[in-house]
């Protein structure tokens, strides 16, 4: 199930944040522009119109709350979400924000992954819970009749996986997964929501997405923090080869 690649806008002063969010967005699947300034953003947003803008409130010139009015009044701007991710303390400002119509308000620093699900609801119809990474891991897949073959993991989230298969099985087939991540081996039971025999779309090979409906709260959280490390990892990498 392919689904279409969201563009963001991320306003923010501070270089090191915009580089921090715009790595961690384009490695979970959005399309990410990058303003400084509330005026440079509302020329990108003129130009192009993103699914969602990320802002901060302390921005050189002219606030942020001062751009999402203007945005608010704008008829082809007015219906952009906006999820203010503020540096300021006054606890006035949250108010401010939400007076002035944004769509969330979270002050810095803020986890991740709350940022994720307020993007995912703001701008999908079935938004995901969990973040969701590319990888490559070793799975053994057992079915019913208790057969077993092993198959590859691309992509990966604590609360499901797509698994590449020349062969996938049907939709709600229930399956017993072994995954090997970093040398652990987790056991969990999963049905599959959508299954491609087409080379291509979003994972680029055949397979099939699989929900895990069993799961042991020691492995899921292994899992969290695996993610987590993973897109700490790429940030380090990125940061040392920029």
């Amino acid at each position: 199930m392919d689904r279409e690649v969201r563009s963001l806008l991320v306003v923010d002063s501070s270089a090191s944040h915009i580089f921090f969010m715009g790595t961690m967005l384009r490695k979970l699947d959005y399309n990410v522009r990058t303003a400084m300034n509330a005026d440079d953003a509302l020329r990108a947003m003129a130009h192009a119109v993103p699914a969602l803008v990320l802002t901060d409130t302390a921005l050189p010139d002219k606030s942020g709350i001062v751009m999402l009015k203007e945005m608010r009044q704008s008829p082809q701007l007015r219906t952009i979400p906006v999820i203010v991710h503020s540096s300021e303390n006054d606890p006035g400002v949250r108010q401010a924000c939400l007076s002035a119509g944004c769509t969330d308000f979270y002050r810095k620093p803020t986890d991740f992954s709350l940022l994720y699900s307020a993007i995912q609801a703001a701008t999908e119809s079935v938004p995901r819970k969990n973040i969701r990474i590319e990888t490559l891991l070793k799975v053994e897949v057992r079915n019913r009749a208790g057969e077993t073959r092993q198959e590859r993991v691309s992509a990966l989230s604590e609360g499901g996986c797509y698994v590449c298969s020349s062969a996938p099985e049907p939709v709600h087939t229930v399956l017993t997964l072994t995954l090997t991540v970093n040398s652990r081996e987790i056991m969990v039971s999963g049905a599959v929501q959508y299954s491609s025999t087409m080379i291509g779309g979003q994972h680029k090979e055949p397979g099939m997405g699989i929900k895990f409906t069993s799961i042991r709260p020691e492995d899921r959280v292994f899992l969290r923090d695996y993610i987590k490390d993973q897109i700490a990892n790429d940030i380090r990498y990125r940061t040392l080869t920029s």
